[in-house]
């Protein structure tokens, strides 16, 4: 029997919730946001089916923007959040 094949672990940056489910994924995200300075970029990697709507209305209820999500080869989400000036 094979076993399934380790997702990578996540670049620098990139912030892996996968696993999280929801608010947990938001939550992660708002505690790193800190960190990250006006123009800079923070990604979320997410599988919790809700991470979409959460993310994108959480960007708009602290003014940041959503500037891209794809799919995840391994599964989930990248969601990729710039922080505003």
């Amino acid at each position: 029997m094979m076993s399934p094949t380790p997702s990578p672990s996540p670049p620098p940056g990139v912030l892996d919730a996968r696993g999280r489910r929801c608010p947990l994924p938001i939550i992660d995200l708002a505690r790193a946001f800190g960190g990250v300075a006006p123009g800079e970029t923070i990604t979320l990697w997410a599988d919790d089916p809700a991470a979409g709507p959460d993310v994108a209305a959480w960007c708009r209820l602290r003014g940041q923007d959503l500037i891209a999500t794809r799919e995840l080869p391994t599964g989930g989400q990248e969601f990729v959040v710039r922080r505003r000036g």
